[in-house]
């Protein structure tokens, strides 16, 4: 029986050391599926994942991943991928699919609120997506500083602030995934700590992906749960406006 929300929470920890029992790669993939339902900055979507289960492939990014134990002794890796680069792909699946809702009719047909979305994806994500060499984004961020002086305005319109934009939506079907895996009694441990560029050589990545993330998945040992949960306190943290 799997877990409400609230136990696969208090369920899912950082788990480092496995279990050598397999785990089902179809119901991996079925968290993973979990995963892309996540909410996502302006649909575009902008992730990959990558279920690991060659041993070869395993090898590399666990040596990649310094060999640490929740790499080592995980059953399977998932590698969550930041594809910011994908961004006209993406626009472009969206304007396809907004087509197909709302019919093909002329133009003078559409809504104001269907003109808007179509503008949304035509005009607005070109202009906050495309960059050279970085002087478009500071150009767009000095213009952007200077209306948001006399009216709300968005100000992350920077090169880096996209990158961010995509690693956040990433981090967030990320969670998705683990929630999925703890909810049916499966483990993981989200790692930071890898070299990023052999992942992306083993996974055969252009240079535009970037790795969110590498997630280790198994069933827990006793030992590969370090120590309690310890949390600073929730009124540190909490605040009602």
């Amino acid at each position: 029986m799997e877990k409400t929300v609230t136990e696969a929470i208090h369920y899912r920890r950082s788990v480092r050391i496995y279990q050598e029992e397999p785990i089902d790669s179809e119901k991996v993939k079925a968290s993973i599926e979990n995963a892309v339902l996540a909410p996502t900055s302006s649909n575009l979507q902008l992730w990959e994942f990558y279920q690991v289960t060659d041993p070869d492939i395993k090898a590399r990014i666990v040596h990649a991943c310094m060999d640490q134990p929740a790499a080592r002794t995980a059953r399977q890796l998932v590698v969550v991928v930041a594809r910011k680069d994908k961004w006209r792909d993406r626009v472009r699946a969206n304007l396809g699919f907004l087509e197909k809702s709302f019919g093909k009719k002329p133009k003078s047909d559409y809504t104001q609120r269907e003109k808007f979305v179509f503008s949304y994806y035509r005009k607005i994500m070109p202009s906050l997506y495309t960059d050279f060499l970085g002087i478009l984004g500071c150009l767009k961020y000095i213009a952007f500083s200077i209306m948001g002086a006399f009216r709300p305005m968005y100000r992350q319109v920077r090169a880096s602030d996209m990158r961010i934009v995509a690693h956040k939506s990433a981090a967030l079907a990320a969670e998705n995934f683990m929630l999925s895996m703890a909810a049916i009694g499966y483990d993981t441990c989200p790692m930071e700590g890898h070299d990023s560029l052999r992942i992306k050589k083993a996974l055969g990545l252009p240079s535009g992906a970037e790795i969110n993330m590498v997630i280790g998945c198994g069933i827990r040992k006793p030992e590969g749960v370090y120590g309690p949960r310890f949390r600073v306190p929730f009124e540190e943290v909490y605040r009602r406006v």
